[in-house]
């Protein structure tokens, strides 16, 4: 058997529009009315593809569907410095996203943070440092 590769990620939406906001803030382009379309995705550098399909969609295959507690899943979205970490992380809170963890230095070698998007998912956002590089805002 030939092994499975990651080819999708798919995360389930209460408001498709208010997740494709904050995901058009990392980056993500999405055609113009995406927001009004039940199932929506997008491919990445690299080919993997993500997807968002709202409650309702995948009710419509999967009647047992019920809305989860607590986090369902995490992305991380690498920086290429911990200035970019900072600024990502800045930008988001500032937009209205709340933040989950402030930038900090961890110990495994990379600026850190964590916000949420508007479904409650983790999304990670770091960039690798330099032992001793001093980070801004070290923890």
């Amino acid at each position: 058997m030939k092994t499975p590769r990651l080819d999708l990620i798919g995360l389930v939406v209460a408001d498709m529009a208010a997740s494709l906001a904050f995901y058009r803030r990392l980056g993500f382009d999405f055609p113009e009315g995406a927001e009004k379309a039940p199932h929506v995705e997008a491919v990445l550098p690299g080919g993997l593809r993500m997807a968002w399909d709202t409650e309702e969609s995948v009710r419509s295959f999967d009647p047992s569907f019920r809305r989860g507690e607590g986090s369902r899943g995490e992305l991380a979205f690498r920086c290429d410095t911990a200035e970019e970490v900072d600024a990502a992380y800045a930008e988001l809170t500032a937009a209205g996203y709340a933040g989950h963890l402030a930038p900090w230095d961890a110990v495994w070698g990379q600026r850190y943070a964590v916000v949420t998007d508007p479904d409650g998912y983790g999304i990670s956002l770091f960039a690798d440092v330099p032992a001793g590089s001093g980070a801004p805002g070290g923890a």
